[in-house]
């Protein structure tokens, strides 16, 4: 490397200067530097402020060229580059230059992004969602004692005060998508733990997750508990209502505890068994216990109230009482949920 730079010196002197830069960062790389040590020798050789910021944890390391760390909010950028780990964009490097730019100054925030991607995916925690299911499983795992998990959460890029929500949910759609989208300021990673799929989540907006996904979302600010809780939450989604928040169930939540051999002995959930292979029946059974209401479950299903009325009648005899009042539309929802939950 040495006497090819020197070949080319005689040359181009932009030519040795770029190769001077590139063999810089790849010295950098076989020393085992760490983000600070880095982001203070790219501040040195590009003789300006150099910073880089981790999208996961928020975390920003700026240092000027005498070494010094600097702690005060960063100005507008003069040249920012994002950096970019198994093709997704994970935080971003950048010099704080004034006046006008250099020649190299592009080359060197390439190399200085290319070097903090090979420095975070070596020393972890790597910053895209997909995580290690291994990881993953030991956060949630009920057995898992706490110097355990918190080693794994700091593995996967948590810092130890930061509460972590758990997901549960089923998709088609790929984790790190759905991860994404619900939290997009990160830390957030995604695995499939047996058949369910897990995102853990510093913070979350149930509005985002998008069609054809059904999740249970934990409230526990612990993650084993929130894990349980997620996964009971999923066994309550349906296809009206996809994505159920845990605390939102209260006393249902009991439901979810009963032995299964308990519930199919049930009569009432017989009597909705009896009626399941009718998908028009069911709907309308599901919509009327979710609204409690003729006219509002008419609306919702696109028929006029008195063809609602007579299903009613109908589903009222099959399931042996008066789903219009109040004791029967209890007895159907609660029906109707420990049956769904036989299949969820």
């Amino acid at each position: 490397m040495d006497a090819l730079i020197v070949r080319l010196s005689q040359l181009d002197t932009e030519a040795e200067g770029a190769l001077r830069v590139v063999a810089f960062y790849d010295t950098l790389l076989r020393r085992r530097v760490d983000l600070p040590a880095l982001a203070r020798a790219s501040a040195n050789l590009a003789e300006c402020v150099a910073g880089i910021r981790l999208d996961g944890t928020g975390r920003v390391i700026r240092f000027a060229p005498d070494g010094r760390e600097v702690a005060s909010p960063p100005p507008v950028a003069s040249l920012t580059l994002p950096i970019t780990l198994d093709e997704e964009e994970i935080g971003s490097v950048w010099l704080e230059r004034t006046g006008s730019s250099r020649a190299l100054d592009e080359l060197l925030l390439d190399r200085l992004a290319i070097t903090t991607a090979a420095v975070v995916e070596r020393y972890g925690p790597a910053r895209t969602t997909m995580a290690d299911p291994a990881l993953v499983e030991l956060v949630i795992s009920a057995g898992t004692d706490a110097a355990a998990r918190d080693r794994a959460l700091r593995l996967l890029g948590f810092p130890a005060d930061l509460p972590v929500r758990v997901i549960a949910l089923r998709s088609q759609l790929p984790l790190d998508r759905i991860g994404s989208l619900i939290c997009p300021a990160r830390p957030v990673k995604a695995a499939t733990v047996g058949d369910v799929g897990v995102v853990l989540a510093a913070t979350l907006d149930a509005t985002k997750f998008p069609d054809g996904v059904s999740a249970g979302i934990g409230s526990s600010e612990s993650p084993e508990s929130s894990w349980y809780e997620a996964r009971t939450a999923l066994r309550f989604s349906t296809t009206r209502q996809p994505i159920v928040h845990y605390d939102s169930l209260g006393v249902l939540a009991l439901l979810a505890q009963v032995p299964g051999e308990a519930v199919r002995d049930n009569a009432d959930v017989g009597a909705i068994a009896a009626i399941a292979d009718s998908s028009d029946d069911l709907d309308t059974l599901e919509v009327y216990c979710g609204t409690g209401s003729l006219r509002r479950a008419a609306d919702l299903l696109h028929l006029h109230h008195s063809s609602v009325a007579r299903r009613l009648e109908q589903l009222g005899k099959t399931l042996g009482f008066e789903l219009t009042e109040p004791g029967g539309l209890l007895r159907a929802r609660l029906a109707l949920t420990a049956w769904r939950l036989l299949h969820n």
